[in-house]
């Protein structure tokens, strides 16, 4: 057995609490672990039992966190994941975390993707959005249902806008129009899609 010698305050954050053994630091706890478990000055203790409690604060703490981060935005798993491993919790710590978020429905990496593509089509095309998607972790099934929504249509529709825009101010020649091309290209639209887009801004050129 051990005996708690101390339990100061941290000074960076008052909602958690430092706790020495045997006149030694042990480890920090937040001020809500330390009251539900009753832990005082005196106290006989294993280490075993401490690092239980810790354990179970250290949950409660990066559950918070992940909800505080997921509050702006919405967020994918790996996006999670990777905020608490930068944060330094444990893998026990953050398997927990994911599978409680899970639980309530808070990461959903499908409906993200089906979010995602409708915001991201209005300014880009569809390989653009599947790098993307995959660049946060979402699987390829939930970004093919996602991308299942973006009809040819309101591809080519945005294509042409973002063309209409890049023309602007420019003259039609061949040189700009392969620049145009590759401007598109490079916004994630198809090859049948660019040349779609650039024949009907002809078409309208003339008109």
């Amino acid at each position: 057995m051990n005996e708690i010698t101390a339990i100061t305050p941290q000074v960076k954050d008052k909602t958690r609490c430092n706790i020495y053994v045997d006149g030694r630091f042990c480890c920090g706890l937040t001020l809500e672990a330390t009251v539900k478990n009753r832990l005082k000055v005196g106290q006989s203790i294993t280490e075993e039992r401490l690092a239980e409690i810790q354990l179970d604060s250290e949950k409660n703490t990066a559950f918070d966190k992940a909800l505080t981060h997921l509050s702006a935005t919405m967020k994918t798993e790996k996006q999670i994941r990777e905020f608490l491993v930068g944060k330094g919790y444990l893998p026990v710590v953050i398997d927990y975390v994911m599978e409680k978020l899970r639980s309530y429905d808070f990461l959903n990496d499908g409906v993200y993707a089906e979010y995602y593509v409708e915001s991201a089509a209005k300014r880009k095309g569809g390989r653009l959005i599947r790098m993307e998607l995959r660049s946060k972790g979402v699987a390829d099934e939930e970004i093919d249902a996602a991308l299942d929504a973006l009809d040819e249509e309101q591809e080519l529709q945005t294509a042409t806008e973002i063309l209409q825009k890049y023309m602007r101010g420019k003259t039609s020649d061949v040189a700009t129009l392969q620049k145009a091309f590759r401007y598109l290209m490079g916004k994630g639209f198809d090859y049948e899609t660019a040349k779609a887009a650039l024949s009907a801004f002809g078409n309208g050129e003339e008109d």
